[in-house]
């Protein structure tokens, strides 16, 4: 045998070796729990044959604790870039069966690199978190490796997109660089996310709790936000993955990917004409909307589950790649909190951030009302929307279907805060406020004069119908041109795709700055 022949199959040994991680009794461990491997998540999430892993035989220096006698090729995380749909990302998957995954200093050298890299050619980072956290016999030397990956998420931020899925524990320090990215993925059975564990929890505060109550997928799912999707199964959240990509761009000095649309851009649905309850407190659900008027009827939701009373995701128009911002009337009524703010902030600032069009649907009847919602900060949080759709300069249409009122109507997107195009339906009510509690405020001294309760309900009837008549309708404000037009429900798509396809071209800057100070 030659000497090339035996490099060679030196070589191809310490692949295999590299490729069993921790070892086949640690890969049936995760097997067992429901679990892929790190390299196998990788393979479902990549086009078939497009991985090339770089520092395969990257292993730990450390030299306490008798670690310098246990070590493995890959020292715990799989990196390397491949593509999706033809188009490279750069991936890190983080190996459990080697330490658990625990970050060292040579697996944040592995991170860095890629993000470094994805970075220098612009092209989106996915990592894949399953990890015990910092590796406690490397002490600060893990710290500081965290802190290497933070400063680079910071770094890319709004640069290229960065999306995270947690497949297992991702505690302490670790949760740091998901929060840090744009969006998070959890599966139900298998992923939690916590500063501190219940165990700490418990010696500090007494508390007792689990660890799905503490930080599971369910939780920030529903209760923190802290998640934008949950999947049922690892292979499901992966393959969810692949579906965000193909509405997202490489960079942020790309425009979103634009794909080829059978479905007629001039499609009426006639059921938009009639979706609109005539009792004008009477719910209807926004997503009916949404897909009557989506390319094939396509809607991808981020945060279904939390903050329901307002419904954001991606859709497209004629192949076009958009963001969705809609209110959601099955859900207090479609009002803003500070819950929906936030969620609604950071998805458009996403969408300006990648180049990605927005349209808004509206029906919000204003704020909601509270002192648990004022000691909240509803101020700050509804404040972040409004600059959110202030600073954004991607195309913007904005269209307005029932209520419209207050403070509310000026938050979403309305003509004032760079809105491109705004239409209204004619069951548009926008006002000051609704009809009823106008007349509470105009008519106060005269309903307090009139004793008899059935003579001041028919007052209250006549001035609440000549209040609607007069400002609670979209003609008002069509005739100041707040309002571009005003256009039959069943006609929406095709208004959409218009408007979309004029504001293509669109060129808006902000003045020079070294960074906003938006209110947080």
């Amino acid at each position: 045998m030659s000497i090339t022949s035996i490099k060679i199959k030196e070589l191809v040994d310490k692949r295999e070796e590299a490729r069993l991680g921790g070892g086949q009794n640690r890969i049936d461990a995760q097997h067992n729990k429901g679990k892929l491997t790190a390299r196998e998540r990788i393979e479902v999430l990549l086009d078939e044959d497009s991985f090339e892993e770089y520092d395969m035989f990257v292993t730990h220096r450390s030299h306490s604790f008798g670690l310098e006698n246990e070590k493995y090729y890959s020292d715990g995380v799989v990196t390397g870039r491949g593509t999706i749909d033809g188009r490279i990302v750069f991936v890190f998957s983080q190996d459990f069966t080697v330490f658990g995954g625990s970050l060292s200093e040579t697996f944040a050298n592995k991170v860095c690199k890629i993000l470094d890299q994805a970075m220098k050619i612009g092209a989106p980072v996915i990592g894949l978190n399953d990890s015990g956290g910092a590796r406690i016999q490397e002490g600060v030397r893990s710290l500081a490796g965290y802190a290497e990956i933070f400063q680079r998420n910071i770094m890319a931020s709004g640069v290229i997109p960065q999306i995270s899925a947690i497949f297992g524990p991702c505690a302490g320090g670790a949760v740091y660089s998901p929060a840090l990215t744009d969006f998070i993925m959890m599966t139900e059975a298998t992923s939690y996310m916590f500063v501190t564990g219940p165990k700490v929890v418990k010696s500090v505060t007494g508390e007792v709790i689990s660890t799905d109550d503490l930080g599971g997928a369910n939780v920030h799912a529903t209760k923190s936000g802290v998640s934008h999707f949950l999947t049922g199964s690892e292979e499901e959240g992966l393959l969810l993955i692949r579906k965000l990509m193909s509405y997202l761009p490489q960079n942020n000095l790309e425009d979103p990917p634009v794909i080829d649309c059978s479905d007629p851009i001039d499609r009426l649905e006639n059921v938009l004409n009639e979706i609109i309850p005539e009792n004008a407190n009477k719910p209807y659900d926004i997503k009916d909307v949404i897909s009557a008027t989506t390319d094939y009827g396509e809607f991808l939701e981020v945060q279904a589950n939390y903050a329901k009373n307002i419904v954001v995701g991606f859709a497209r128009y004629n192949g076009r790649p958009v963001g969705i911002v809609a209110n959601q009337p099955k859900f207090l009524a479609g009002v803003l909190d500070i819950n929906a703010s936030r969620k609604a902030a950071r998805f458009v600032r996403f969408c300006d951030a990648f180049n990605i069009p927005l349209v808004t649907l509206v029906d919000v009847p204003g704020f909601l009302p509270g002192s648990s919602q004022e000691y909240g900060g509803i101020i700050i949080h509804g404040a972040k929307l409004l600059y959110a759709y202030g600073e954004a300069t991607v195309p913007k249409v904005t269209i307005t279907l029932r209520k419209s009122y207050g403070g509310a109507h000026d938050v979403m997107s309305c003509k004032q805060l760079r809105g491109d195009l705004n239409y209204a339906w004619p069951t548009a009510e926008i006002a000051v406020m609704g009809a009823k509690g106008a007349i509470e405020v105009l008519e106060g001294k005269t309903l307090r004069s009139i004793p008899d309760a059935e003579e001041r309900a028919e007052f209250i009837e006549k001035k609440e119908n000549e209040y609607s008549q007069k400002f609670a309708t979209p003609y008002l404000a069509a005739k100041y041109g707040f309002i571009d037009d005003i256009i039959e429900p069943r006609n929406t798509r095709f208004r959409i795709i218009r408007a979309l396809e004029s504001l293509a071209t669109k060129k808006e800057v902000n003045p020079p700055k070294k960074h906003d100070n938006l209110p947080l």
